[in-house]
């Protein structure tokens, strides 16, 4: 078990109530989830997000290693640019994981993994690295840097009040190397989050960051947990691993399904890990889609949960892969994969949660609109 570095910190400061969350632990609220949800949607908060993996790829063969690994055509990208999300496929087209690109030159790129996929990945980075012999170093640096992430529309003003006067030039998916904030030395700073709303998200070193998170309380910006991250991402409509996807061609439909969105599959872009399975399943179609629930105010307080059946009358149509409640619009939301006979955008289902069925309405994404 990992804990992130700052969590006593955490803890002892800021009275974090501390989970698990795959093979970490982590602050899951600082007090009500409900309330650090709308803090960020309305004003500003932090996160510490120092479980998800941070890994680094440098050497010669960079770019083709990334371009064989990634369904999104990666030519384009400008160096201090993020790209993403983009997905690494397994040969049956289904989702290794959804991750998040950092050109630095063409030789270094760093990328962002998903907590629960960190040590599968860096085995199949190696892997791919031996066996098309590219001369390609991958060094994890998940345990050398913390990751904070400042959210909300007031995020820019917390930057200027920080001392970074180029805050509001940083545009969106761009970022600076070795830069300080408040007298703090810090490795990354980007213009990027997983919220919907804008914000910045920063690396550095533990010590660093705990400087920069003193900074932040001083100014009255308050935390929030992975309770509030996870009902913020469902309002957006993000997916998460395990849930919305997998590698198990069994349990998970094809990429195709997932309806991922945000450019993350370039179609004309060719050579690609799982490229024929994802194109075989394009033309074929796709039997399940993903697409949203949203509860009828009469089972506004029902919160659907992973692997709870969806029905048309009779008729089972599909099942739940992530619920929340959405203190946006105070009732309960899901995702889920339906079948495409059923899946119109408006009718309603029946969700059965604990047993019992209550009505909900097919959506599309984002739940609510920014």
């Amino acid at each position: 078990m990992h804990r992130i570095p700052l969590l006593d910190y955490y803890v002892e400061k800021l009275e974090a109530e501390v989970g698990v969350f795959g093979d970490w632990e982590v602050p899951m609220r600082y007090g009500n989830s409900l309330e650090e949800h709308m803090n960020v949607r309305e004003n500003v908060g932090f996160f510490d997000v120092s479980h998800m993996g941070r890994i680094r790829f440098k050497g010669p063969d960079v770019f083709d290693f990334i371009q064989y690994i990634y369904t999104k055509d990666l030519s384009k990208v400008k160096e201090n640019y993020m790209s993403g999300p983009t997905l690494s496929l397994n040969t049956y087209a289904r989702v290794k994981d959804d991750e998040m690109l950092y050109k630095i030159s063409d030789e270094e790129w760093l990328v962002v993994v998903n907590a629960l996929a960190r040590e599968k990945m860096l085995r199949y980075f190696e892997s791919v690295v031996k066996e098309k012999n590219y001369r390609v170093n991958v060094e994890d640096l998940t345990f050398k840097y913390s990751m904070i992430a400042l959210q909300g529309p007031r995020s820019v003003e917390v930057m200027e009040k920080l001392g970074v006067n180029w805050a509001s030039d940083l545009k969106i998916l761009e970022f600076r190397l070795n830069v300080e904030i408040a007298g703090v030395n810090v490795f990354l700073v980007s213009r990027s989050g997983w919220t919907g709303e804008d914000g910045f998200e920063i690396w550095g070193e533990p010590s660093s960051i705990k400087k920069l998170v003193d900074k932040l309380v001083e100014l009255g910006v308050k935390p929030a947990g992975l309770i509030a991250r996870d009902s913020l991402r469902m309002e957006m409509g993000f997916v998460l691993g395990d849930h919305e996807y997998g590698e198990d061609p069994v349990k998970y439909p094809c990429a195709v399904s997932l309806r991922y969105g945000l450019g993350a599959i370039t179609w004309s872009k060719h050579g690609f890990v799982g490229e024929e399975a994802l194109r075989a399943c394009r033309r074929e179609g796709v039997r399940w889609i993903r697409v949203g629930l949203k509860m009828s105010k009469k089972a506004a307080r029902i919160i659907p949960r992973k692997d709870d059946q969806v029905y048309v009358d009779d008729q089972l149509v599909g099942w739940v892969t992530s619920g929340a409640f959405s203190p946006v619009l105070k009732r309960g939301i899901a995702q889920a994969y339906i079948d495409t006979r059923y899946a119109i955008f408006g009718e309603p289902v029946e969700v059965v949660v604990r047993g019992k069925r209550y009505e909900a309405k097919i959506v599309d994404f984002p739940f609510i609109k920014k």
